[in-house]
C-alpha cells in the first residue's frame, strides 16, 4: 500500500486533498503531518477519519523540526511526500514576513533533506501562481516563465520552488511542482477573501474590497486543484512544473457581485477601501501542460463561487467559532484603520 506524507494536511487545500485521495485511491494510506497553527484544524479531518479509519494517520509536528519529520517518515514507511505546509496569506506576510521565511523556505529545505536521506522519496511541492508576479497584457503565465514575486509570501514560495528544483538537479530527487490559482471551497479559513466576504455578508457587515476591485484573478474550486495535483502525482514528468487553474480570469469585484447575488444580499454592502501594499493587478496561467495529461476542471469560476457560498451558509458550525476568536483581533488590525474610498 502506498503511503503519502501530506504536510499541512489539516489546512484548507491539504484536508481537501486528503479527502480526494482516500476516496479515489483505496490502495493509498495517508499520514497527515500538521503543526495545527490557526488555519490547521482537526475539525477539517473528522469526517475523513470517521469514513476511512486506519487509512488516515495524524501526526502533530512542525516541518521545521528535522528530527520529528525524519521520525514520522520512518515510523510510517512513507514513500511519497506532498508538501502543503505553508504560511499562505499575503496580508499576514506583509504584517509578519518572518513566519513565512521559516515555514515556506526553511521548512521546504527540511522536507527535501528528509526525502533525500530516506532514499530519495518521491516529492511534490504545492506552489502558487503568485510566484509569477503581476502579469501584463493578455499573457498567461507559462511554467517556463521567470518568477517575479512581489510580496513576502510569493517570495517565500518562489524560494521553495527554487530549492525543490535544486534538489532535483543536484541530488536526483524525484520531484514535481504544481502552481495553483486562487483556491476556494470548503474549510477555507475566513481570512481569505471569499469566506471572509460570505461570512461578513451573512452578518450584514461591509465587504472591504481592495482599491477599485478590478484586480484579475482565476478562482478555481479546491477539488479541481486536488484533482490536478493527483494527476501530476500519477502521470507528471519528474523534474517538471505544472500550472493548475481554469486558465480564465475575472475581476475581484465581479466575484463579489456573484457571491452577493447567491446570498440574496445587496451590492450596497460593498465598501472600497485603501488597497493592499504591492497588490498584484493580474494573475492568469496557461494550463495546457496539465490538460495534456488528461485533466480538466469541473467548475467554472461562477460555479465554484456559488458552491463555496452554499457551503459556508450550510456549515456555520465550522466558521462561527473561528469568527468569535483570534480572528477578531486579526480583522481589526488589517481593516480597522484602512481608509474607506467609496461604498457600493
Amino acid at each position: 500500500m502506498q503511503t503519502l506524507f501530506v504536510t499541512g494536511g489539516a489546512g484548507f487545500i491539504g484536508c481537501n486533498f486528503v479527502r480526494y485521495t482516500l476516496d479515489k485511491h483505496p490502495d493509498v494510506r495517508v499520514v497527515v503531518y500538521d503543526k495545527l497553527t490557526y488555519a490547521g484544524r482537526l475539525e477539517n479531518l473528522q469526517d475523513i477519519q470517521a469514513k476511512h479509519g486506519k487509512r488516515l494517520v495524524f501526526v502533530q509536528g512542525d516541518i521545521c523540526d528535522g528530527a520529528a519529520v525524519d521520525a514520522a517518515i520512518g515510523e510510517n514507511q512513507v514513500d511519497t511526500i506532498v508538501n502543503f505546509a505553508a504560511e499562505t496569506h499575503v496580508d499576514r506576510s506583509i504584517m509578519d514576513p518572518d513566519a513565512f521565511i521559516r515555514t515556506d523556505v526553511y521548512g521546504t529545505y527540511v522536507l527535501l533533506e528528509a526525502a533525500r536521506k530516506a532514499g530519495n522519496l518521491r516529492y511534490h511541492q504545492i506552489s502558487t501562481d503568485e510566484v509569477y508576479g503581476h502579469i501584463h497584457g493578455d499573457h498567461r503565465s507559462l511554467e517556463t516563465d521567470c518568477m517575479a514575486p512581489r510580496s513576502p509570501y510569493a517570495a517565500s514560495k518562489a524560494s521553495g520552488d527554487h530549492m525543490v528544483a535544486a534538489y532535483y538537479i543536484t541530488y536526483g530527487l524525484p520531484v514535481t511542482i504544481s502552481r495553483g490559482a486562487n483556491n476556494i471551497g470548503p474549510f477555507q479559513y475566513p481570512e481569505k477573501v471569499v469566506p471572509l466576504f460570505v461570512t461578513n455578508a451573512l452578518a450584514d457587515m461591509p465587504l472591504p474590497v481592495y482599491g477599485d476591485g478590478q484586480q484579475m484573478r482565476d478562482y478555481q474550486h479546491v477539488m479541481d486543484h486536488c484533482a490536478g495535483i493527483d494527476e501530476v502525482l500519477q502521470h507528471g514528468v519528474i523534474g517538471e512544473t505544472y500550472n493548475v487553474g481554469t486558465g480564465k480570469e475575472m475581476t475581484n469585484l465581479r466575484m463579489v457581485e456573484i457571491m452577493l447575488d447567491e446570498l440574496g444580499k445587496p451590492h450596497s454592502l460593498i465598501q472600497h477601501v485603501e488597497d493592499r501594499q504591492g497588490h498584484d493587478r493580474r494573475y492568469c496561467m496557461n494550463v495546457d501542460k496539465l490538460m495534456a495529461l488528461g485533466w480538466e476542471p469541473d467548475y467554472t469560476h461562477e460555479q465554484a463561487i456559488r458552491a463555496t457560498v452554499r457551503w459556508y451558509v450550510d456549515n456555520r458550525w465550522w466558521w462561527e467559532p473561528i469568527r468569535s476568536g483570534e480572528f477578531k483581533d486579526y480583522y481589526r488590525r488589517l481593516y480597522g484603520e484602512r481608509k474607506v474610498i467609496s461604498k457600493g
